[in-house]
């Protein structure tokens, strides 16, 4: 928003207009940005001060390193770049022109690995043999974990599955992997269906105890 009397909201509102000039008048962009008309051309008419010759040069050699990443290098990585190059200068300002220039890098997201062999931990006979079908219900169950991130962090979902009908059987979240999440998942399963005779399979995973249980 422009402000008047603001100098950096003014030269805002200058550059809104130069860069949308040949699509808008003039005077309608300068009565509702609240700025001078006449300022306008003065400003336009001006030399571009040293600081600002720096920042476009600076611009020029950032835009050539992202596009060299194919638009997948963001601030930190530009900036090191940059310093590799002998050019050094403020994170902040490298963020700014980047910000300006509308340059966004890609985010690598950290990705959970929820499924690691617990030391020592010795594994359950593999009942299935990776034959993961079934002729009627409550025969043969799956389980997994997997992991949901949120803005409060990654909660933890363990299911299981029916392999007959595919439905959810069981689950449970937290905030942990532990085995007492998978074994609340479970339970859950066993108080719905009272199975008789069910092979329960898992993934050997990281959940201690129930990794050595893990089909029965």
């Amino acid at each position: 928003m422009v402000r008047p009397g603001d100098r950096n909201g003014t030269r805002q509102g200058f550059e809104f207009m130069k860069a949308n000039q040949a699509t808008w008048p003039l005077a309608t962009m300068a009565r509702l940005l609240k700025v001078s008309r006449s300022g306008f051309h003065a400003w336009n008419q001006r030399r571009p001060s040293a600081h600002a010759l720096r920042d476009m040069d600076l611009l020029a050699r950032i835009r050539v390193i992202y596009a060299r990443s194919h638009g997948t290098y963001g601030m930190p990585r530009i900036h090191a770049t940059l310093a590799r190059q002998g050019i050094h200068v403020g994170r902040k300002r490298v963020t700014r022109l980047m910000r300006e220039a509308g340059l966004r890098g890609v985010s690598r997201r950290r990705w959970v690995k929820t499924t690691r062999r617990a030391l020592g931990a010795r594994p359950a006979p593999d009942l299935v043999q990776r034959h993961f079908q079934a002729d009627a219900p409550n025969r043969l169950w799956v389980a997994d974990a997997t992991y949901i991130p949120t803005a409060a962090g990654f909660f933890y979902l363990a299911v299981v599955l029916d392999v007959f009908s595919r439905r959810i059987v069981g689950w449970a979240m937290g905030s942990y992997l532990r085995t007492e999440l998978m074994l609340q998942a479970l339970d859950m399963a066993l108080a719905q269906r009272r199975p008789e005779d069910v092979i329960h399979h898992s993934d050997q995973g990281c959940q201690g105890g129930f990794n050595r249980s893990s089909q029965h």
